[in-house]
């Protein structure tokens, strides 16, 4: 394999592997000695890779758009082109000109054969009406995550009875029909999942909970996988979903 292929393979490594990313595990997924790795981010490095990090502690890979563009095979472009339409016919405006945004932005780094099989791929989604109604406190929420800021909310449970709640929201969960946010329970101290579409208000307390939001929704992520084997409950849950 030549420097430069061998190279780019590491780089793309790096972008998909879940930290912490070791020379140790870089060493096992290439088939390579420790050492090479070491040499090959000392090589990546003087070519304009941003790695923090150092030996026996782990690497981060932060992109630098000085690196040249990634060529994508054909898959991988029809892959891509599915997910951002499947985003797009969600209902949610701001994923959606997201998705439109991101799609023009990829098609500009891309050869002009690669971006017409981007332009004119084969998987398409169609979908007569959005997977979700409307959803007012949708950004509010999205936004309170990103910066790691508590919430009040009031919410009504399946049964109509209405509570009042404070939450550390960790994510928003998009499935077949609702959205869920998987959050930290203030009242109940555990972790919850609350409909969106059963928010009826939002405010924020202005307390921070960071930088917790990563461990907390790792550890309830964890929570999840671990109960997959048992019975899931109904997507239609109570006021604190406990799934």
């Amino acid at each position: 394999m030549s420097g430069p292929d061998r190279l780019l393979r590491l780089l793309q490594l790096m972008r998909v592997m879940a930290p912490p990313i070791t020379a140790e595990r870089l060493a096992v997924e290439r088939g390579v000695s420790v050492r090479s790795i070491y040499r090959d981010i000392e090589l990546l490095r003087l070519s304009g890779a941003r790695i923090e990090g150092e030996r026996g502690y782990g690497y981060r890979l932060l992109e630098d758009y000085a690196l040249p563009p990634q060529t994508f095979d054909r898959l991988e472009i029809e892959a891509m082109t599915l997910g951002l339409a499947e985003v797009r016919q969600m209902g949610d405006p701001d994923l959606a000109r997201a998705a439109e945004a991101v799609l023009s932005k990829v098609a500009a780094t891309l050869p002009d054969d690669r971006e017409q099989q981007l332009l004119h791929a084969i998987s398409h989604v169609y979908r007569p009406s959005g997977r979700y109604g409307a959803m007012p406190h949708l950004q509010a929420i999205r936004q309170a995550c990103w910066d790691e800021q508590e919430i009040e909310i009031s919410y009504r449970d399946q049964a109509g009875a209405t509570s009042q709640r404070i939450i550390r929201p960790l994510a928003i969960m998009y499935s077949d029909h609702v959205l869920t946010v998987l959050a930290w329970c203030c009242l109940r101290t555990d972790f919850r999942m609350f409909r969106v579409d059963r928010i009826d208000s939002l405010s924020h307390t202005g307390s921070s909970f960071r930088p917790r939001r990563a461990s907390l929704l790792r550890d309830y992520l964890s929570r999840l996988r671990a109960r997959q084997s048992e019975t899931v409950p109904a997507s239609g849950g109570g006021a604190d979903e406990r799934l």
